[in-house]
């Protein structure tokens, strides 16, 4: 179940939603909050994203 990225935790894989001009689509990646913002958590890479919920990453779910 999708949840309000207000409250999205810090220290754990998530996968994020993001809604564009096209719609609500879910990042294919873990992603992890930090203080500024959000990171890959494979990589640490920033993020330049501003999503809108969150649920728990699990590898095999793929639907939005």
């Amino acid at each position: 179940m999708w949840q309000p990225i207000s409250t999205a935790p810090f220290d754990q894989d998530l996968k994020l939603a993001v809604l564009d001009r096209d719609g609500v689509h879910a990042l294919v990646f873990p992603c992890r909050r930090i203080l500024t913002g959000w990171t890959k958590s494979a990589t640490k890479e920033r993020l330049h994203i501003s999503p809108t919920h969150w649920r728990i990453w699990e590898p095999d779910n793929t639907d939005v």
